[in-house]
């Protein structure tokens, strides 16, 4: 069983954290259908920006499971202790520090990936927010910069010697963005060179993919991103495939509507039902993308401005779904 600081992960499947996606919704509904560790949006070290509702609503961890994770970005040591000093007050019990984030205005204020270029400025961002907190802190890392440039194996050491309890590794480096494929070659080299939990990313899409990374790197657990988008219940399918080495069966298309249903309440009930009828539109956009008949079903919904007829507007296409009244 893998351990950060007094807190046990329930199992090797681990939700990333990605901007305007992981919200508290869908992160309670990823740890309701197998996660074993779910881990917040990025949170600016600039407290001065904390009280945008953006913001404000990035921090509020309000009825989740315990541990409860959050993840902070940001270039200057000072403001990144203070940053995991104050959420550690607001209820936070692991600190996730952002070196994995390749977008270009994350990297272009030096913070997310943009760090990996200073070996000695990751040093000193990881021992200060390590020496505010009484609480683990985990880093989320890039193989590198560049593909000419993969320092992934000295930046896991630094990790480790700053206190770092965990690292998350994505399979490329910052100038790849999301191009091309990922590799573990790296990630493999990292797990040997550290003692400390190491968790693979990128690109696991299915159980036996999950299986296969975790085989070829020795990571501790894998970490799931863009797979999750539309089949949060992803997790529980790799579970039980590296628990049993079987697949779970599809799950029936009337659990697909419940659980598409029970986070379309959960996005209205946290946003508002103004807001959370327009961020509603790219989770079930994401859900329908392997459905038969869904293009047409996608483009009405997304003109529906009502909560209450998105949730009708769902429970039809089902009903067309189920009676065949849908091609394929």
């Amino acid at each position: 069983m893998i351990s950060i600081g007094p807190y046990q992960l329930a199992n090797r499947v681990i939700l990333a954290p990605m901007a305007g996606v992981t919200d508290r919704p869908f992160r309670q509904l990823c740890r309701r259908l197998g996660a074993g560790l779910v881990v917040s949006e990025m949170v600016t070290s600039d407290t001065r920006l904390w009280n945008s509702r953006k913001s404000r609503q990035r921090m509020d961890h309000t009825g989740e499971a315990e541990p409860r994770s959050v993840q902070i970005a940001g270039g200057d040591p000072e403001m990144m202790a203070d940053a995991a000093r104050q959420n550690e007050q607001m209820g936070a019990q692991i600190i996730d520090i952002n070196m994995g984030c390749p977008a270009k205005k994350v990297c272009n204020k030096a913070a997310g990936s943009a760090l990996l270029r200073d070996e000695r400025l990751v040093a000193d961002i990881l021992e200060a927010v390590v020496s505010a907190v009484s609480i683990p802190v985990t880093l989320k890392i890039r193989t590198g910069w560049h593909p000419d440039h993969r320092n992934g194996v000295e930046i896991a050491r630094i990790a480790e010697q700053s206190g770092i309890r965990a690292l998350a590794v994505h399979g490329r480096t910052r100038s790849d963005l999301y191009r091309g494929d990922a590799e573990y070659d790296t990630i493999a080299a990292i797990k040997q060179a550290i003692s400390i939990p190491v968790f693979a990313n990128g690109d696991i899409d299915s159980p036996a993919k999950a299986r296969q990374v975790l085989d070829y790197t020795g990571a501790d657990a894998v970490m799931i991103g863009r797979a999750a988008q539309g089949r949060p219940w992803i997790f529980r399918e790799i579970d039980y495939y590296l628990r049993h080495g079987a697949c779970l069966p599809t799950p029936e298309l009337s659990w697909q509507r419940d659980i598409m249903l029970e986070h379309l309440d959960g996005l209205h009930a946290f946003y508002g039902s103004e807001h959370g009828v327009r961020i509603a539109r790219k989770h079930v956009g994401w859900y329908l993308q392997t459905m038969p008949g869904a293009e047409d079903f996608r483009r009405t919904f997304n003109r529906i401005d009502c909560a209450v007829q998105q949730r009708r507007g769902i429970q039809t296409f089902f009903n067309r779904l189920q009676e065949g009244d849908l091609a394929a």
